[in-house]
């Protein structure tokens, strides 16, 4: 395909399994000049596989406010970018919107592509109204938990969040304390990898099971919305 000079690409990668990816993706990323990674040594894996060579620079949450200036003006100058993520797309729970943001207001074209993102098949498995759906991603750690956790309470679409594995079960604790213990969620974790699981039931015997289990993988937590 042909890469266009002052352009950047997002690029969704895949969130386990690496034949989930593109041919117009695996193309982009061979073909610019810089690929901004979240991690370069995970995406240095799907790349070897791919035998790409492209330049890799980090860029996340931990820099990216200081090298956007930066990064802009490389863009500006005639240079063409791919940014990644570890796993799924860019700026979804994940590193990408500031510079996205920056990009757009100093008139560079981004061009994202359709790929990988772990909540869309967490939630169509599920087997709750997908019509309308609220995508949350992960609840704040601290401050405004509660309160978030008693809007979505009342939300009566379809909710999704994301979990770490050390915290999914005092989530589900707290959410079933809000939302009370017999709601229908769902949970599906290591999405398109060997051990993939989707596990459904209340909210109380989620927490449950995972307390007998103890957790392992990156959780996306599927409730139903209130009646």
């Amino acid at each position: 395909m042909q890469i266009e000079p002052s352009t950047i690409y997002v690029v969704p990668t895949p969130i386990g399994n690496l034949a989930d990816i593109t041919h117009r993706s695996l193309s982009v990323l061979s073909e610019v000049e810089l690929i901004l990674c979240e991690d370069t040594r995970v995406s240095r894996k799907l790349l070897n596989h791919y035998d790409i060579d492209t330049p890799t620079k980090s860029y996340h949450m931990h820099n990216e406010h200081r090298t956007v200036d930066g990064l802009v003006e490389q863009l500006q100058q005639g240079m063409s970018m791919a940014l990644i993520s570890d796993a799924g797309t860019p700026a979804i729970s994940d590193p990408g919107f500031l510079l996205v943001r920056a990009c757009l207001q100093a008139g560079l074209r981004v061009i994202t592509l359709p790929g990988p993102t772990a909540f869309i098949p967490a939630l169509v498995q599920s087997g709750f109204p997908t019509d309308r759906f609220v995508f949350e991603g992960f609840l704040p750690h601290k401050k405004g938990r509660k309160s978030r956790l008693s809007q979505l309470a009342e939300e009566t679409k379809t909710v999704v969040l994301y979990e770490s594995p050390h915290r999914i079960v005092k989530t589900l604790a707290q959410c079933a304390e809000v939302m009370g213990p017999d709601r229908p969620a769902s949970i599906s974790r290591e999405l398109t990898k060997a051990f993939e699981e989707t596990v459904r039931g209340t909210l109380q015997e989620l927490e449950a099971h995972f307390t007998a289990h103890p957790p392992k993988g990156e959780f996306v937590l599927v409730i139903q919305g209130k009646d």
